[in-house]
């Protein structure tokens, strides 16, 4: 009887001095309150009663920053949201330093989200969100250095605008693409009289050109429709004088 209690204590010792960690986790080490170290990851031996392990991950977790409402320097009411990526770099200072180290990290990543975006307007929210998310990053690893977390990125993925915001942005977005076109339309003319006025100059310096036009204008008109054409007697006058002068040239 003393035997299979013995055995029963032996076996129950054993069993709780074993720990295995796995090679994502690393063991804080406490004897009799104090801390003593780190040990992982494989098979740690510690010494019953006397000592008592804390196990933390090291690997990168990710932290969904919930929507909350900002009002920027441009006095805009949005909604944003973002999400946080981070590990821990000294599982001693993690455990140690800090009683719950995810929800502070979530709680310091909430109000430096809040007080970041604070400071930029709306357009400037819109068009920098890179630079924006480096700058919450940088705020919130400040914060978490002494816990010995490393914050890797920031970023903001959703923001939502108020109803008549949106109106508002959908139609200077389309005054904008108006007056771009406008733009485009008056250049398209400007270079179009510039052509006709260098055609009108050529022409003036052969009138018979000016009736070669016509007669063309009139031969692209009766392709699409049967037209009967009435030329009056003095055009085709001109034009037997064109003739006969290109005739000419051609001779020469």
């Amino acid at each position: 009887m003393i035997f299979i209690i013995f055995a029963a204590v032996l076996f129950f010792l054993i069993s709780s001095s074993l720990r295995v960690v796995k090679e994502y986790d690393r063991g804080v080490i406490f004897l009799l309150g104090k801390c003593t170290g780190v040990r992982g990851p494989g098979l740690i031996i510690l010494i019953p009663v006397l000592e008592q392990m804390t196990k933390v991950t090291l690997r990168t977790i990710t932290m969904n920053i919930p929507s909350q409402k900002i009002i920027t320097k441009d006095n805009v009411s949005i909604d944003i949201a973002a999400v946080a990526y981070y590990h821990v770099v000294d599982p001693k200072k993690s455990v140690i330093a800090i009683e719950q180290v995810y929800d502070a990290v979530n709680q310091i990543s909430q109000t430096t989200v809040r007080n970041v975006v604070g400071q930029f307007q709306l357009d400037q929210l819109l068009s920098q969100t890179v630079e924006i998310n480096q700058q919450i990053k940088t705020v919130i690893d400040a914060h978490t250095e002494p816990w010995g977390v490393e914050v890797t990125a920031v970023e903001i993925k959703d923001i939502t605008l108020p109803d008549n915001m949106q109106r508002a942005m959908a139609k200077e977005a389309e005054a904008e693409r108006e007056r771009r076109a406008k733009i485009v339309a008056a250049q398209g003319e400007f270079e179009a009289a510039v052509k006709l006025g260098e055609a009108a100059d050529i022409i003036s310096q052969h009138p018979v050109a000016l009736q070669l036009r016509t007669l063309q204008t009139m031969a692209e008109i009766s392709v699409e429709k049967n037209s009967t054409i009435i030329f009056p007697a003095q055009f085709m006058t001109t034009v037997g004088e064109a003739f006969s002068m290109i005739r000419g040239d051609v001779k020469k």
